[in-house]
């Protein structure tokens, strides 16, 4: 048994507390709310996030020193935008150095980091080497109920991933281990603004052959942009990739999808966000893909069209309408990077 700290006690928070209660382990889990951390110790219920019964190895914290005293390892499970300022606090009051896990799906805009480049950028004794991801296609409603759920840890620490898969793994809860933590990584962020344009796409009331597309070509753009960073592009076939990208894109449970939904129903993006009440990690990150397919010179018409539909309020059957009026070419050269022959040896 080991005693574990997960941050943040969001939708995934919770779902990931639950599973490593129903492995025996002792479970602190902390909430930036003090009523949202006495609610959960009162009545084991977590009812705006995920709402389920809560079991009673798990206690919620408000205090970040008290959830993380003497804990062997830590889970990262905050939005994007909020890493750096719970690293900052982590950083003030761990004594000792234990594994850091996290399950963050999101790429910082300006800076273009990765969640595990922003960890190892606040925690001084930690290198990015060190960092655990923990990706796949999983929504935290299923994974709750114990429903059969497959994910991949990461880290270019084999044995920090062999540590975390032993901590997650169950009947219900499996975990593979992969070492391409880049990959993971883009494959987990990435998906998030295809599933947008997948909402989107519902939204204007279009059917599952325009979908189908959008999802095939996705992959496509992923896997473009993963590769010119040095990810394997067999990644982006796996779990974290293909696995997640059909999970966001085709389900109601993915934010994600919804909010892309209200977007294509014709609501503003401010408004939509409102509506929401929880972070739409795919928003920020299409401004992060934007920049980075600029400063990579790669093509990624699909994340272009979404971040001019967010961001410079193009209506989005024009920006549809301009990807199915592109210039012709052969879908084979797209394929070729997703079997790549040095990566297939």
């Amino acid at each position: 048994m080991e005693k574990v700290a997960v941050i943040g006690a969001g939708s995934w928070g919770t779902a990931l507390s639950i599973v490593l209660a129903d492995n025996g382990h002792d479970v602190r889990l902390w909430s930036h709310r003090v009523d949202q951390a006495e609610a959960i110790n009162t009545t084991h219920r977590n009812e705006k996030y995920l709402d389920v019964n809560i079991p009673d190895q798990i206690q919620a914290y408000h205090d970040m020193a008290e959830a993380v005293e003497g804990v062997s390892a830590i889970i990262l499970v905050v939005p994007t935008k909020a890493i750096r300022e719970v690293c900052k606090q982590l950083q003030a009051i761990l004594k000792e150095k234990v594994t850091i896990i996290h399950a963050s799906k999101g790429i910082e805009p300006v800076t273009l980091k990765r969640v595990s480049q922003l960890i190892s950028e606040e925690l001084e004794q930690y290198s990015e080497e060190e960092i655990v991801v923990l990706s796949g296609p999983s929504h935290a409603e299923e994974v709750a109920l114990r429903q059969p759920t497959t994910v991949t840890v990461s880290s270019k620490n084999a044995a920090n991933a062999l540590f975390a898969q032993d901590l997650f793994i169950n009947d219900a809860f499996r975990v593979y281990t992969s070492p391409d933590i880049l990959g993971i990584e883009l494959g987990g962020a990435l998906k998030n603004i295809i599933a947008l344009g997948a909402g989107i796409s519902d939204g204007l009331g279009y059917g599952d052959n325009a979908k189908a597309a959008l999802i095939t070509r996705g992959l496509a753009e992923i896997a473009r942009l993963g590769t010119s960073l040095g990810a394997n592009p067999l990644s982006f076939l796996g779990l974290p990739g293909v696995g997640d990208l059909i999970v966001t894109c085709t389900s109601v449970h993915s934010r994600n999808w919804r909010a892309g939904n209200l977007l294509g129903k014709g609501n503003k993006l401010d408004d939509v966000l409102k509506q929401m009440g929880m972070a739409v990690e795919g928003v920020r990150t299409v401004k992060a893909a934007y920049q980075f397919a600029k400063e990579q010179n790669v093509e990624m018409p699909i994340t272009k069209g979404i971040y001019q539909i967010l961001f410079e309020e193009q209506d989005p059957k024009n920006v549809v309408e301009q990807l199915m009026s592109r210039t012709k070419r052969e879908e084979m050269d797209d394929l070729a990077v997703l079997l790549n022959e040095r990566y297939t040896q």
